[in-house]
């Protein structure tokens, strides 16, 4: 089993809270690792797993077995019966672990029975600080997801094509959206298409009669499945006018380079458009290894009307991070000038120039690096 960069944190808040939440996509990996970490596994959308659960109940409310229960959030009942085991043996922590793959769904429950009892860890798919540097191009590529091709390397596309179906036509209208799969579908391969632009659910909308209202509730459902990742704005009272829309990224590089078409032998790098690839999976492979880590992050994007723009403005512990990102091996200076400026409007700790050169520099306030000593400098 690879080892989980998240694993850690997940042992602290079982020995802080009672319950322990860990959500994410389906498939990547949540089982696994939690039925590593706990005694007895209940899978709750599974009829039998329930019977089973319900004639065990007394024994585990009263016992000292850490429990799992997979996709939680299907049987809501659970969240009340939940709550009463916590509150008769409330100083007793670490006993309990659920899943679920889609995050406002849980969270719902969550407030309204588990507040204050239950500590929140999400797991992504497998990502760069968790694999060997030789894997990195083939974790881009294929995507972290563990059997869509990162462990074999066949099962890419296949296996992203059976994933997006099983979502589109039973898991996201199971969740509550209520898009026809056809039109589910044929909003996966508009975003595939625009990954790394600026949102606009208006134009969006009109491929579909639909209103911008209802294409943000379907963005809404595939965010809260772990599916896009929404990157806000940041915001500044500056002189310069800001773009205030979000940008849209794909979160799982291998699913969004299924639905661009690109196939298992053609070539990556030669894609119109491998650079947003690249700049979609390197933010990403940033904020999973820094949340697998539990720090607390803002992630922003910054532009101007005018066209000075960052790929990532982060904010931690008092810390802003100004990162450009640049799928060249021979660096420019001039982007250092830029985020220089864009520093001077906003202010940073630190600018950062990341690319794929071999050498880098990541020392002081200026750092030219690429992804793997960036992550390094960061323990």
């Amino acid at each position: 089993m690879i080892q989980r960069s998240v694993t850690p944190l997940v042992r602290e808040y079982l020995a802080q809270f009672p319950a322990v939440g860990l959500v994410g996509p389906r498939q990547c990996g949540k089982t696994t690792l939690a039925r590593a970490l706990g005694d007895l596994y209940f899978d709750i959308e599974q009829p039998d797993d329930r019977a089973r659960l319900d004639v065990m109940w007394d024994d585990i409310i009263s016992g000292d077995k850490l429990a799992v229960f997979d996709e939680a959030q299907t049987w809501p009942e659970l969240f009340s019966r939940l709550r009463g085991a916590i509150d008769s043996r409330r100083r007793m922590k670490g006993r309990f672990i659920l899943l679920g793959s889609i995050s406002p769904t849980l969270m719902t429950q969550v407030g309204q029975s588990l507040a204050g009892r239950l500590g929140l860890v999400e797991l992504t798919p497998l990502h760069a600080a968790e694999t060997a540097p030789a894997m990195h191009e083939h974790l881009w590529r294929t995507g972290g997801f563990p059997e869509g091709g990162f462990i074999h390397a066949a099962d890419y596309p296949r296996w992203q094509s059976s994933y997006l179906k099983i979502l589109s036509r039973r898991d996201l209208p199971m969740w509550g959206l209520p898009s026809k799969p056809v039109i589910t579908e044929k909003l996966f391969r508009l975003l595939a298409a625009t990954h790394g632009s600026n949102q606009n659910a208006t134009e969006l909308g009109q491929h579909f009669g639909l209103s911008y209202h209802t294409i943000q509730s379907y963005l809404d459902y595939l965010e809260g499945a772990f599916l896009i990742r929404r990157l806000p704005p940041y915001y500044a009272n500056i002189s310069k006018r800001l773009i205030k829309a979000p940008k849209i990224y794909w979160r799982d590089s291998g699913v969004l380079h299924h639905l661009l078409g690109l196939g298992a032998k053609d070539d990556l790098i030669a894609q119109p458009w491998v650079g947003a690839s690249w700049e979609g999976w390197i933010i990403e492979q940033i904020l999973a290894d820094r949340s697998s880590r539990g720090i607390d992050t803002a992630a922003h994007y910054f532009r101007t009307s005018d066209g000075l723009e960052c790929d990532l403005v982060l904010e931690s512990g008092g810390k802003r991070e100004l990162i450009e990102i640049k799928l060249t091996t021979a660096p420019s200076t001039g982007d250092l000038d830029k985020l220089r400026k864009i520093q001077s409007l906003i202010g940073a700790d630190r600018i950062v120039l990341l690319t794929r050169a071999k050498q880098s520099h990541t020392g002081g306030k200026a750092w030219m690096c690429n992804l793997c000593d960036y992550l390094k400098a960061q323990k």
